[in-house]
């Protein structure tokens, strides 16, 4: 469908998120300017709004920012005058903007703003040399989601808008800009020699969230027809042998969602401080470094892919309905798995899955609304919210759906037709069931008995558990058994073979399911040791250690959390040393001290979790 018909659709309503109202204007393109300065750790930067209005008499409008300095505004090239409205706690600052001329429905006007960001921008993370791989020279890269494009970018910061971007971004030549759209050339910068144009475009709307930029002393490599691996030297030949599969899961995506729009898929390696798995920006997925070994980035790979249908061309339209984008794309990742391996690995990725619901379940408590499929976010930060209940619990019911309505290829069949109707657009969770009951509707009786209040707007884990095929988990669960009865006199039993007949997947689930044991500590020493012997030390092995108050693995567990700022690994480990008692100030101590070296998320969402005051910090 249209994009364009799609556009006029979603012009209404609002985002408790976001200071700027979408149902008076809409922006349907930026064009960005932005001087990257190193020393100051600044962007220097204009843009140019192309706002469509959506009312009679239109005179203002209201863009989102955060810590921004704003030197100029101008409406179609007239001076506009403009005012920062009272600083949020997380929405920032209002940026409310009068023109010079009234304005009717339809009507297009282009508001350009010129303005600098702070060096405490939260979208984005200025590293040394010394921070990065090379240790030659500095690097920059940003993280928009959830609503930081606003520190970077006075913009509609809301998911309830798409719009298409053009960019050019000035670096110092040594370096190279990379940003998530297409690359459109370079050239000497004319107002300084040392320096370099690099220019982009974007025309596929999307939304702010995924506005992205990396500048670096990056290379690449050729992975794939329309794929690229980008990275510092030391990552890139690495990275482009991990992943070399990235064609052929673009295909298998493809053949079960439709065509791929965004033209170039490409993936950077970022350096350790990213705070998650993957991000993904079109055109250039971000991953962490920590995906570097086989065991580790298939999946993460595959869920970023499978975004570019779930999430970056249908949208939530505000997050609130975030589970709209991450449901959907844990079961078409599945999906792919189950293409690519088998459906008995599906249902194996599945199980583990429910388990990390659990614990997010557990971490919020059970009767968290944050806990809701759809929670209630008015004056809560997005970032708050965040945990695997969006992705898991919308995936366990996408996947009870999936059951009732005829197995994986029925459902599969909805997905990508709801995915074709809403392609280009921003849809809530009603949106969404209005049109399940549409494409089912031989079947309606069937959806009136599911428990809709239960699974979207109650507290806790989901009324229904599916019940997995455990094919799969039964050697984990067995060994997890086995070793829980042993004593330390009988560990003896255990052989290199009981670990090394179980796949990476499978020594994860093992360790996940140990986690999950209360009883661990009479035999820890000895089964630790095992374990330090025959496997590497993931986080999950760590935790593990910690748990079972082996006090050897505590400086272990702490060096793994500053090392590398992947929050599914670094938050963990941090509350685990943290809930051991003795080692509980210093905990506190590593995350002072390494603090500053962060990124903004990692450092604001650990401190919460350390009960750390904000102010409260050393720098290395």
């Amino acid at each position: 469908m249209s994009p364009d018909i799609i556009c006029s659709n979603m012009a209404s309503g609002s985002d408790p998120g976001s200071f700027s109202s979408f149902s008076k204007c809409v922006t349907k393109h930026l064009n960005l300017s932005y001087h990257v300065d190193f020393e100051r750790r600044v962007l220097k930067a204009k843009v140019a709004l192309t706002v469509e209005v959506l009312e009679d008499h239109f005179s203002s409008l209201t863009l989102d920012t955060r810590d921004l300095k704003i030197s100029a505004v101008t409406a179609n090239g007239q001076e506009a005058t403009f005012a920062m409205g009272t600083k949020h706690s997380f929405k920032g600052t209002p940026l409310e903007i009068t023109l010079p001329f009234s304005l009717s429905r339809g009507q297009h006007v282009i508001v350009e703003v010129s303005y600098e960001t702070a060096p405490t921008a939260s979208a984005l993370q200025w590293l040394t040399a010394e921070q990065t791989a090379g240790k030659t020279h500095p690097y920059l890269f940003s993280q928009c989601q959830a609503n930081h494009c606003r520190s970077m970018v006075p913009c509609q910061d809301t998911p309830s808008v798409k719009h298409t971007y053009y960019a050019q971004v000035s670096v110092p030549k040594e370096l190279v800009a990379v940003m998530s759209a297409v690359r459109d050339g370079q050239e000497p910068d004319p107002q300084d020699s040392s320096r370099i144009i690099y220019r982009f475009r974007q025309p596929v709307p999307m939304p702010s969230y995924l506005i992205a930029i990396v500048v670096g002393a990056l290379e690449s490599r050729e992975i794939g027809p329309r794929s690229r691996v980008w990275s510092e030297r030391e990552y890139v030949d690495k990275a482009a042998f991990e992943f070399s599969e990235t064609e052929t899961m673009l295909k298998t995506a493809e053949e079960l969602a439709g065509p791929y729009v965004w033209g170039q898929y490409d993936i950077l390696v970022l350096p350790p401080s990213f705070p998650y798995g993957g991000m993904e920006n079109p055109c250039l997925t971000f991953a962490t470094p920590t995906l570097l070994v086989r065991t580790q980035q298939v999946s993460v790979i595959a869920h970023e892919i499978s975004h570019s249908w779930t999430g970056n061309l249908v949208t939530n339209k505000t997050w609130e309905h975030f589970w709209l984008n991450e449901g959907h794309t844990v079961y078409l990742e599945r999906m792919i798995g189950r293409s690519m391996e088998s459906e008995q690995y599906r249902q194996f990725k599945a199980m583990g899955g429910w388990k990390d619901l659990q614990d997010s379940v557990n971490t919020f408590g059970a009767k968290n609304p944050l806990t809701n499929l759809v929670p209630n976010l008015h004056e809560v930060d997005p970032d708050d919210a965040f945990s695997s209940v969006p992705y898991e619990k919308g995936f366990a019911l996408l996947y009870h759906l999936e059951e009732l309505m005829g197995g994986p290829e029925v459902f599969m069949g909805f997905v990508k037709s709801y995915i074709q109707l809403f392609a280009y657009n921003s849809v809530t969770t009603e949106e969404w069931k209005n049109y399940l009951f549409t494409y089912f509707k031989d079947k309606v009786d069937i959806l009136n008995k599911v428990d809709w209040n239960a699974w979207m707007h109650t507290p806790g884990m989901p009324p229904v558990k599916p019940q997995y095929d455990t094919t799969l988990a039964d050697a984990c669960i067995a060994l997890c058994k086995k070793w829980v009865m042993a004593t330390e006199q009988d560990l003896g039993g255990f052989t290199e073979s009981d670990v090394k007949t179980l796949s990476s997947h499978q020594l994860i689930e093992f360790l996940s399911l140990l986690l999950q044991e209360k009883a661990m500590e009479a035999t820890v020493g000895t089964l630790l040791a095992f374990l330090n012997t025959h496997l590497p030390p993931p986080s999950r092995w760590l935790r593990l250690c910690v748990r079972s108050k082996w006090e050897d693995a505590v400086a272990l567990a702490l060096k793994m959390a500053t090392e590398q700022g992947r929050m599914k690994f670094t938050r963990p480990l941090f509350r685990e040393v943290y809930n051991f008692e003795k080692y509980r100030e210093e905990a506190v101590r590593t995350f002072q001290t390494h603090r500053a070296a962060m990124h903004p998320v990692t450092s604001g969402l650990t401190g919460k979790d350390l009960k750390v005051d904000p102010s409260q910090s050393t720098s290395l």
